[in-house]
Formats: C-alpha cells, sequence, structure tokens
C-alpha cells in the first residue's frame, strides 16, 4: 500500500515545493546568508558611527578652515583627509574605524552644503 502512495509525480511535486519554499524563503528575507548578515550588520555599525565622526569635526575649532580643505580635496583623497584629521577615530579608540570616513566626508559636505 505505501509503495502505491509513492509514486513519481509525488516525489516531483516534493521536490518542485522545496525549491519553491526556498526561493521564496531567500527571495523575500526571510534567511539570508552568513556574508549578507555580517555585511548589513557592519553597515548598521558605521550608520550610527557617524553622528559622532561628524560631531568631532564640528568640535574641531577650525572647522572652517577643516571643511575648505575638504571641500578641495579630491572625493577619492576625503577619506584619507578625515583619517588624518581624527575625525574617524572614536573616543578610546587609535585608529580610524575603517569604511567611517567615506560615509562621514560625505555627511560634513551634505551638511555645510
Amino acid at each position: 500500500m505505501i509503495k502505491e502512495m509513492i509514486k513519481p509525480p509525488f516525489i516531483w511535486g516534493i521536490v518542485i515545493g522545496a525549491i519553491a519554499l526556498l526561493f521564496v524563503i531567500f527571495w523575500t528575507g526571510w534567511v539570508v546568508t552568513n556574508s549578507t548578515a555580517k555585511k548589513m550588520a557592519n553597515e548598521t555599525v558605521l550608520e550610527n558611527l557617524v553622528p559622532i565622526c561628524v560631531g568631532q569635526y564640528l568640535q574641531d575649532p577650525n572647522k572652517v578652515e577643516r571643511f575648505a580643505e575638504l571641500k578641495e580635496t579630491s572625493s577619492y583623497q576625503r577619506r584619507s583627509y578625515v583619517e588624518e584629521m581624527g575625525w574617524a577615530t572614536m573616543p578610546g579608540s587609535e585608529s580610524p574605524v575603517r569604511g567611517l570616513a567615506d560615509k562621514c566626508s560625505k555627511q560634513i559636505i551634505d551638511l555645510e552644503s
């Protein structure tokens, strides 16, 4: 009796259903891969650190001159300029946060424009 219930169309239905289920759960975002989760977490952390970086810029006594220098700097060199000024280095840290300087420089340019 069990042998009669398990026929090739039944097996194909299970296989197609499993593939469709995987497609739906990944497409809708119910399941994410490890690398995607790490990337999303990193972006969230950077977005939360940008206001601190901008705040450090705003506390700079020479911010008017620094802004003029930043604006004159080419877009691909702004990251190193922000790191050099120390704005991308978080309080209590000795080195700048990787990836923060780019976002911070864009925010500073938008802030003063």
